[in-house]
């Protein structure tokens, strides 16, 4: 006698209470070992791995600063040099104008100039006014003015102080020319400038004493123009400081070593 199918139950299924069949084994073949095996995941381990490291890390940097900040401040060590102890007594007096050079150049600049020998007289022909040059007569002293003009503001140009005589047939003339020097040294380079000018083939030169690099010339030969009488030259240029000296002498008859160094030594003297 057939069973009856019970509703909802699906084809092939054993009803419930039923045990199912057991399916026979297949037998292993060649299709059975071609089943693809499913392959393992890798690099999960190796993240879950990195992850905790960077959690130590960090969370031993954070212990590290909390138990650092509760701790007191290292004191330094003292400093191996001794204390300085303050000296007792006066402040000493500050130098007198005799001592101090910069206090005789800060004043009146003319009072640094030689006086003119006993016998002379003070030359009307000095383009100095009251004993002082400006810029722009001071640049009217050299061959090219226009040139210079601009030269002379860059470096600085202060004041010049000018001093002139005439005895007999010989005339002098002596300039301090002072520099502000904020930004270069502006007195040796004119001097310097001055002796690359100066020093020509026909002229005898003499290092001037107590100076570093002062120089005197003498000229060998007469300087003749149309309508004067020839006459020889002798320069000499030095500086001191922020001031650079110079001087010039012209007379009918040929200037001397002596005559010459012992103007440009005692006007350096007074620097």
């Amino acid at each position: 006698m057939e069973q009856p199918e019970r509703p909802g139950e699906p084809e092939g299924k054993a009803p419930p209470g039923t045990a199912p069949e057991t399916a026979a084994p297949e037998a292993a073949g060649p299709e059975a070992a071609a089943a693809p095996v499913r392959a393992r995941r890798r690099g999960r381990t190796a993240l879950l791995i990195a992850g905790a490291v960077v959690l130590g890390l960090v969370a031993g940097t954070c212990t590290g600063y909390l138990v650092q900040a509760d701790r007191e401040p290292t004191k330094l060590p003292p400093l191996s040099q001794p204390t300085l102890k303050q000296s007792k007594g006066e402040a000493p007096e500050p130098l007198s104008a005799s001592r101090d050079r910069r206090v005789r150049t800060d004043g009146d600049l003319r009072k640094l100039l030689l006086e003119k020998p006993r016998g002379a007289k003070t030359a009307d022909w000095s383009s100095a006014d009251d004993g002082w040059m400006d810029l722009a007569s001071y640049a009217e002293t050299f061959s090219d003015p226009k040139d210079i003009f601009p030269e002379l503001v860059g470096n600085e140009f202060r004041r010049a102080a000018v001093a002139a005589w005439e005895q007999g047939d010989t005339t002098v003339e002596i300039r301090l020319v002072q520099f502000r020097q904020e930004e270069s040294m502006a007195a040796a380079e004119q001097a310097r400038g001055a002796h690359y000018w100066a020093d020509e083939d026909d002229n005898h030169s003499w290092p001037i004493p107590g100076t570093e690099d002062g120089m005197a010339y003498a000229y060998t030969k007469p300087q003749a123009e149309p309508g004067y009488v020839p006459m020889y030259e002798a320069k000499a240029f030095a500086w001191r400081g922020d001031i650079e000296m110079e001087i010039f002498v012209s007379s009918t008859r040929s200037i001397g070593k002596k005559t010459l160094l012992g103007l440009a030594k005692r006007q350096m003297e007074r620097l």
